[in-house]
């Protein structure tokens, strides 16, 4: 199968190029690098020493044999993104290619209206280039958990039944995204929908939960394919910065009360849920939601089986709640479907103490590159101009690790 990877040098689309080109498949990546350049914007680096594109696609071909195409283009340039689409005739369409952080859309104005422009206006582009160029492409999108926000219902795989007065039909779930991001990503799912409807495209919406790992089967392989370990207030995700806290004797910072329950994902879930759909595709005009995570937890219960497994490895954690720079609610129901993608065959890889000690061990080998002032939070959901100092600390007792409510983040 020919599979064109969109951001394929970013933190999800690097180790699935490599699982899909070690299988067999003809890989290419198209990205504009932009990632790397929002870590000279933020003041950080991936904890984790990553190498120029070029030179993982020439590690990979000599450990391999299989060379991965690349492409330096912004999907939000239409003409050398149809070259690239045409150059490679893909089967599939793998689109990563957005800006994908939460807290970088909301930091102000200019930001808010970058994340819209880009992610919207780059999946516009995808659609119509594959309309044009290849119509029996299949796009898989990745979408987010964060679409649906936290309703007091189950969340169902994108659709949902509804009897109303008599009449039933079946709709799309209701969205309650919780940030410009999150807006970008629900914009996005309407115009994949009306385009499989009106131009008989066929697409996935994968809606993803929370990322954490940096370690795949194929990145093993050698040193210079590591993958990006993000752990700074805006692009880090919780558990990746829970482990980095803990390796540098920082307290485990909780947003608020801790209960803000999200579905969660190991990175090689991500790339076989990728696999699985690019070997399943939609029938031609069907638009199909995966809500794509395998376990639910809370900051709360992150932070707690952090701070059990810290002292097997030599660091003693501290648990430490700040006021909650996010506008959501902190005690709420969760309850999302997510079997479409394990009917296909994926087999999770769950939250283990020996995955979490993996996890702490990464970060424990490369805690002397971690920049200690960006890990604590500096945009606020409540300002238009986030440039302020992050917040001090609310005075609570420390939540230890058996003693942490059993609630749930995203």
């Amino acid at each position: 199968m020919r599979i064109l990877i969109l951001g394929g040098d970013g933190y999800c689309g690097w180790p699935t190029a490599l699982h899909l080109s070690a299988r067999g498949h003809e890989v290419s990546i198209l990205d504009n690098f932009l990632r790397r350049q929002w870590d000279h914007e933020l003041g950080c680096e991936t904890l984790t020493p990553i190498r120029p594109l070029h030179e993982r696609v020439d590690i990979w071909r000599e450990l391999s044999g299989n060379t991965i195409r690349t492409f330096c283009v912004d999907v939000t340039n239409y003409h050398a993104l149809a070259d690239a689409i045409a150059a490679t005739e893909p089967d599939a369409v793998v689109h990563y290619a957005e800006q994908r952080a939460a807290p970088y859309s909301m930091i102000d104005r200019e930001h808010a209206v970058f994340t819209q422009v880009n992610n919207v206006v780059g999946t516009l582009n995808v659609l119509f280039a594959v309309k044009d160029l290849a119509p029996d492409c299949h796009l898989v999108k990745l979408g987010t958990m964060g679409e649906y926000g936290t309703p007091n219902i189950d969340i169902e795989e994108g659709f949902l039944e509804i009897h109303h007065k008599g009449r039933t039909d079946v709709l799309p779930f209701p969205k309650q995204p919780g940030s410009f991001y999150h807006l970008s990503k629900v914009h996005d799912s309407h115009n994949m929908m009306f385009c499989c409807r009106v131009w008989g495209l066929r697409a996935t919406d994968l809606n993803q939960g929370v990322v954490y790992g940096t370690m795949t089967d194929e990145i093993a392989r050698h040193p210079g394919l590591i993958n990006r370990f993000d752990y700074d207030d805006v692009f880090g995700t919780v558990l990746n910065r829970f482990c980095v806290q803990a390796a540098i004797g920082m307290p485990l910072t909780v947003y608020g009360e801790g209960g803000q329950t999200r579905g969660f994902l190991d990175i090689r879930d991500t790339v076989r849920c990728i696999e699985l759909a690019c070997l399943n595709p939609p029938a031609a005009g069907e638009y199909r939601v995966f809500n794509q995570f395998t376990e639910q937890f809370s900051v709360a219960e992150l932070a707690a089986k952090v701070a059990a497994a810290g002292p097997h490895l030599g660091v003693q954690v501290e648990v430490q709640h700040l006021p909650n720079p996010r506008v959501e609610r902190e005690a709420h129901y969760y309850h999302a479907v997510h079997t479409r993608l394990l009917d296909l065959g994926l087999q999770p890889h769950l939250l283990s103490e020996s995955l979490l000690d993996s996890l702490l061990n990464i970060a424990i080998e490369h805690r002397d590159r971690v920049r200690h002032d960006v890990i604590m939070p500096r945009v606020n959901w409540r300002d238009t101009h986030n440039r302020q100092e992050p917040p001090a600390p609310v005075e609570r007792p420390l939540a230890a690790a058996a003693g942490a409510p059993a609630v749930r983040f995203r």
